[in-house]
């Protein structure tokens, strides 16, 4: 009964899961861009919208790896983390993606 309860809300649990990190991607990747313009204000306007799911996990990570040359890289490790996440969880051969071929 519970395997059958699974099955059913593991499709959407998929699709969820693979734009959530889809997005967070994005949001990184826009991250990447902005250490390019340092006049930007991330605590103002659309950045914000970019600042708030980033920030908590950057802030950590800037403690344990410091800029190189002066340019932050941790943007550049998260792409990286979330991007194999994405890959191991929601991928083609992605653990989820097994489960749902498997028992459709």
């Amino acid at each position: 009964m519970l395997t059958q309860l699974l099955l059913k809300v593991l499709p959407v649990a998929h699709l969820v899961l693979g734009l959530l990190l889809a997005v967070w991607t994005l949001a990184f990747l826009f991250r990447i861009v902005l250490t390019w313009y340092p006049q930007v204000d991330m605590s103002r306007g659309v950045w914000l919208l970019i600042a708030w799911p980033t920030e908590p996990v950057l802030v950590p990570t800037r403690r344990v790896v410091a800029p190189i040359g002066g340019v932050d890289v941790t943007p550049v490790i998260w792409v990286g983390l979330i991007s194999l996440l994405r890959e191991l969880l929601v991928g083609q051969q992605g653990i989820l993606s097994q489960i749902l071929i498997r028992n459709i």
